[in-house]
């Protein structure tokens, strides 16, 4: 079985594959009771769409660079993921971003010289393949069946998520509103010392009262203004998952080899210097 061209694969992704009936037919897929893939990301891709949910969960950032994109963080350090175990259930009633609900599938490219997207599977992921249990893939005359259109569809409106969450940052970019993000957590026996962490992109609340009033109509009808405000308002969630890392031995100092402090700290934003 031949595999999709894959320069550079996403996130989670360790193969692709085409999904089609010839050499599928009488697949089935199942659900995934739990996401081992999700072990050690702490920084998850977000569509603009999610915002309102997901920022009452995580915090929202945007990611370094001339092309940021926007990310829920479930770990404040690398290889740290505050919400799932060891086994990769997520214990937490928490949102779950569309990125991770859509794995192991996505839409793709299967040659260089064309738009078109196929849709396709991660075949490292078992979560489909000639299983005796689980929902068909394929009906009997090898059309897609319900199963396969409801993939498809999802995945299609993430794809026009992605449309609009890239306008979104563009408007963001377009006035100069991004800025280096820095986040000081102060841990309550150890005020004088705080942890500091950098590497991402925030909205400068300084700089959005400059924004004409006009653009400012324009974005509180067409939603951007809820959605700064969604992200701004997840940032106090920083010393949440802080507090998480602490409790479960992954605190900076539990890194060090140092026993893990306790109390939830103190978060601020600051632009980067």
């Amino acid at each position: 079985m031949a595999s999709a061209p894959q320069p550079q694969l996403p996130l989670f992704y360790k193969d692709l594959m085409p999904l089609n009936s010839k050499e599928h037919a009488g697949w089935k897929t199942k659900s995934l009771d739990r996401a081992e893939f999700l072990i050690g990301q702490h920084a998850i891709p977000l569509t603009a769409d999610e915002f309102v949910q997901a920022q009452r969960d995580y915090p929202i950032i945007f990611s370094a660079g001339d092309n940021p994109l926007p990310l829920v963080l479930m770990g404040l350090n690398e290889g740290v993921n505050t919400y799932v175990d060891d086994k990769g259930k997520i214990n937490d009633p928490v949102y779950v971003p569309a990125y991770i609900r859509r794995y192991p599938y996505i839409l793709a490219k299967l040659t260089k010289d064309t738009d078109d997207l196929s849709l396709c599977f991660d075949p490292t992921a078992n979560a489909l393949g000639d299983f005796k249990e689980g929902e068909a893939l394929f009906n009997d005359d090898k059309s897609a069946s319900d199963t396969t259109k409801n993939i498809l569809d999802f995945c299609e409106k993430f794809e026009q998520a992605g449309v609009r969450t890239k306008a979104f940052v563009d408007e963001l970019k377009a006035a100069d509103l991004l800025m280096d993000g820095e986040i000081s957590i102060a841990q309550n026996d150890n005020p004088d010392q705080p942890f500091v962490y950098r590497g991402f992109q925030m909205v400068n609340q300084e700089k959005l009262p400059d924004v004409a009033p006009e653009k400012i109509a324009e974005w509180h009808k067409n939603g951007i203004l809820s959605l700064i405000h969604a992200h701004l308002f997840s940032l106090d969630l920083m010393r949440t998952i802080f507090a998480r890392q602490v409790e479960q031995g992954n605190g900076p100092k539990a890194a060090a080899g140092a026993a893990p402090a306790k109390g939830n700290g103190k978060a601020k934003a600051a632009k980067k210097s």
